[in-house]
Parts: structure tokens; sequence; C-alpha cells
């Protein structure tokens, strides 16, 4: 008989909630914003042969923020990890329940982790580790995230011509010949936090480019 009770209540165990990339989001965010205080998240950035989940930006940095759900696999990342390491400053990994205990052996050193797991019903995040400067960052990757207009931008505040009548790739020649990385890459986190989405017209490809939460300066 105690057997068999036992047996029963070893059925009804709770099983544990599998945390999909949905669920993690917009609580993810919200812990952001616990971590930085301004910032501006762009969702499903692309960036060479990959595509960011998330890019974090602050007046000071952009960050990539790759999201490995309890339904993700390892597969991509090592291709991802180094797209993600041209583009941004600095990077983070979120890594659901399934992953959180061996997260570290599969991102680099300098790489940010964050934790999530359900408590009490709801997702709860830890920061495991913050990210260091990424070594391998390339600002000119991080200038073919910008519109035409945004580089436009940048050569009027810094007293150059405009040239309106050359191509991205011409524009973003000169701005690398004659600005410094440090200076530039303020320089990409300001028309970042300033991109208005209403100014383009719409393309099917940013349907999935949202834009979540702005804090005032």
């Amino acid at each position: 008989m105690n057997q068999t009770k036992e047996k029963h209540t070893a059925q009804l165990k709770p099983v544990p909630r599998v945390l999909y990339d949905k669920d993690i989001r917009p609580a993810l965010f919200n812990f952001l914003d616990s971590l930085y205080e301004t910032n501006r998240i762009i969702e499903e950035k692309e960036m060479g042969s990959s595509r960011a989940d998330a890019v974090l930006v602050t007046f000071k940095a952009v960050y990539g923020i790759e999201i490995k759900s309890d339904q993700d696999t390892y597969a991509r990342l090592e291709r991802q990890i180094k797209d993600y390491d041209r583009f941004f400053y600095k990077n983070y990994i979120v890594a659901g329940t399934r992953h959180a205990a061996h997260i570290t052996e599969h991102v680099p050193a300098h790489w940010g982790i964050i934790t999530v797991e359900i408590a009490d019903g709801k997702e709860d995040f830890y920061l495991l580790r913050k990210p260091l400067k990424n070594p391998n960052f390339v600002i000119k990757e991080t200038l073919k995230l910008l519109w035409k207009t945004e580089l436009i931008h940048i050569l009027a505040r810094n007293n150059f011509p405009l040239y309106k009548e050359k191509n991205k790739e011409y524009i973003r020649k000169r701005l690398l010949a004659y600005i410094p990385a440090e200076k530039l890459l303020k320089e990409v986190c300001i028309e970042l936090m300033e991109r208005d989405y209403t100014l383009v017209k719409p393309v099917r490809r940013m349907r999935r480019q949202k834009v979540v939460r702005r804090k005032k300066r």
C-alpha cells in the first residue's frame, strides 16, 4: 500500500515548465532595464550571416544579445559568436534552465551571461557574468547597422561634406578614415538611440525589427 502511494505521489510531481523564446523576451527586457536605466532594444537585427536576437543600445555601447531557450541547441552558436563579435562592443548570452549549468563552456570569457528560470510561476533572471569589452570588435562592421540618413547625420555633426550622392560604403570609408573608433562608436549609439522607424517605408524584413522601450535621458 505504501509503495502504491509513493508511486502515485511521484506521478503528481509538477513537470518543470519549458522556457520558450517568446516567454523569455518580455521579462528579459524588463530585467535589462534594471541594469541599464537608459536604453533602447531592437529585436531581430541582421549581422553578417546571422541574426541577433536583440541589440541593446546605450549612449556608450552597443550590446548583442543571443537567447538560448530550452528549445534551442548549440548547433549554430559557434558561427553566431563570430558574427556577434564582429558587430558588437559587448555581448550577452541568455540561457534557459536547460543550458544554465554548462553555458560557460560554450561562450568566450568576454561574453556576459544571464540565466533564467521559473520561480514562483514567473521568469527569474540572474546576472551570472558581466560582459567585458569584446577583443574582436570591429567598428567598420558596426557602422553597417546604420541607414544612410544616419551616416549623413554623423557627417554633419563632424563638419564633413554630406556626400548625399554617394553610397553608404563610400560614406563609411570617409568616417573610418578621419574619426577615431571610440568616437565613432558613440556616434553609432546616438543614431540607434534616436532611430525613427516612421521615416522609412515599411518592408517585409522590418516587420520583425521591433523596437522595445526607450527611457528619457
